[in-house]
């Protein structure tokens, strides 16, 4: 069974790959501990934020955004002192500021869903010549997203950020054409075509 190359290193990213990357997502709890833990892979790379997920978990209630940005001095300290935490406090102190945001988001589009689906009209997005493997690391939809979301408030959620997420939810579809999960992601979703970095 064939699957995209950068997934291989280990059973956890298979896993991950197998199952939730690029599948078209709606579920705010889900956005935020993805966008959240995009925000935390900053300088560092996706194998370890796998690896370390149960210990992010454990470390901001399951990503309960409402509870996430409650948090206090006394919860910030907590996370820093868990075993096998990243112990960056400004990373530590933006999951928390931006679980404020992201609440701010829900209050006025419903769901941070429905918000970051509007960018893409609700469909997944097929660029030509991704499927091939030729995947930039940031496009103008990205630009556009960080910036709105920069603009909210949002920490960490640079373009290139940002273009990993939208990966992630399934909002782009950046599986190779010989994946086995390339059509499977493409039939969860209504898919438009578009050239490569052009947005309308």
């Amino acid at each position: 069974m064939e699957r995209c190359a950068w997934c291989l290193c280990n059973e956890k990213m298979i896993k991950y790959h197998d199952e939730e990357w690029g599948v078209p997502l709606h579920d705010d709890r889900k956005q935020f501990e993805f966008l959240m833990m995009e925000a935390m892979q900053c300088g560092l790379n996706w194998n370890m934020m796998i690896q370390k997920r149960e210990i992010f978990r454990e470390c901001f209630d399951g990503f309960d955004y409402q509870k996430v940005a409650c948090y206090t001095e006394t919860d910030i300290n907590r996370i820093m002192e868990t075993e096998g935490m990243i112990r960056s406090r400004g990373k530590i102190e933006a999951v928390i500021h931006n679980a404020r945001c992201f609440l701010k988001v829900r209050e006025e589009f419903g769901t941070f869903s429905d918000y970051l689906w509007k960018f893409s009209k609700g469909k997944t997005i097929l660029y030509m010549g991704h499927q091939k493997g030729s995947i930039p690391a940031k496009n103008a939809l990205s630009d556009a997203i960080s910036k709105d979301l920069k603009k909210r408030g949002f920490k960490y959620l640079g373009s290139v950020t940002v273009y990993s997420h939208l990966q992630a939810c399934g909002i782009i579809n950046d599986h190779t054409e010989g994946c086995f999960r390339y059509q499977e992601v493409m039939e969860k979703s209504p898919t438009v075509r578009k050239r490569r970095d052009k947005e309308s």
